[in-house]
């Protein structure tokens, strides 16, 4: 981690949440830092923005200014300010506008508006309500309300990525698959592209398992075979023909990131559905 840390100050006329997130994914690329997001908001005077200025000290930390500004003085103002004390700048607004303005031809109002919630916020919601409702086999909707469906042996990473594509606005359920027992009826009612099937390295899985036993205690071990390496191979081999039968994609979900994962279970389901459509 490097000793000096970087401060990400935000310049916004409204709450500054846009410039917020952008800040923190951006900074998600520099884990060997510590990064720290200091908010300046509501910034409506040539003055609140000289006093915002004041409270940066870049001789004590990397400094860089992310800047939401409508106004255009204030906006100009805020690129002056950052010349003068050699800060770097990003004013996250001007490319936007600069493309709508040309899309257009009219130049923007000029007015502070809150940006509000769009339709994509309560889709999200009622995604990630579906992932909760939907976990670990426990159905309390039809699959056929389900965008995708996982499928895979128990500890195979079904449920975070489940709740990781709800949050993304995929309505996933996710069903353990267990030798012996049988497969709930709805996948046969489904279209077979929502289906992906999960697997994942034995050894990993025994590391895995073994930690989930700890966690239990004493009456976690009582679970015939979760842990013993020779009957995972079996319980995989056995689930994997379960998963050629329902004819769905297998990811292995032992090297990858979550969001890795999830992307790579969106781009399978989309193009097996673009192909089931026919385009």
């Amino acid at each position: 981690m490097a000793d000096t840390p970087i401060e990400v100050h935000i310049i916004a006329d409204s709450t500054g949440d846009t410039a917020a997130r952008v800040a923190r994914a951006a900074a998600a690329q520099y884990v060997g830092y510590e990064v720290r997001i200091i908010r300046h908001p509501r910034q409506s005077t040539p003055e609140s923005l000289h006093d915002a200025f004041a409270r940066m000290h870049p001789e004590r930390a990397r400094t860089v200014v992310f800047s939401t500004v409508v106004d255009e003085g204030l906006r100009h103002l805020v690129a002056q300010l950052c010349k003068e004390r050699d800060l770097p700048h990003a004013d996250l607004l001007e490319p936007a506008i600069a493309a709508l303005r040309a899309t257009t031809g009219q130049n923007p109002d000029g007015v502070v508006r809150p940006v509000g919630v769009g339709e994509d916020y309560f889709k999200r919601i009622q995604a990630m309500e579906f992932s909760i409702a939907n976990d670990d086999g426990n159905l309390s909707n039809h699959l056929r309300e389900a965008d995708i469906i996982l499928i895979g042996v128990s500890r195979s990473g079904k449920t975070p990525l489940s709740m990781y594509l709800g949050y993304l606005g995929f309505k996933t359920a996710n069903i353990p698959l267990v030798p012996g027992l049988p497969v709930t009826p709805q996948l046969g009612e489904v279209p077979r592209w929502k289906i992906v099937g999960l697997t994942i390295d034995p050894e990993r899985l025994v590391q895995i398992r073994s930690r989930r036993v700890r966690a239990m205690g004493a009456a976690g071990t009582q679970r015939d075979g979760y842990t013993d390496i020779v009957k995972i191979f079996n319980e995989l081999d056995q689930v994997a023909t379960i998963q050629r039968n329902l004819g769905c994609p297998v990811i292995d979900t032992t090297e990858l990131a979550l969001e890795e994962a999830a992307g790579r279970v969106i781009e399978v389901v989309q193009r097996r559905r673009e192909a089931a459509s026919g385009r």
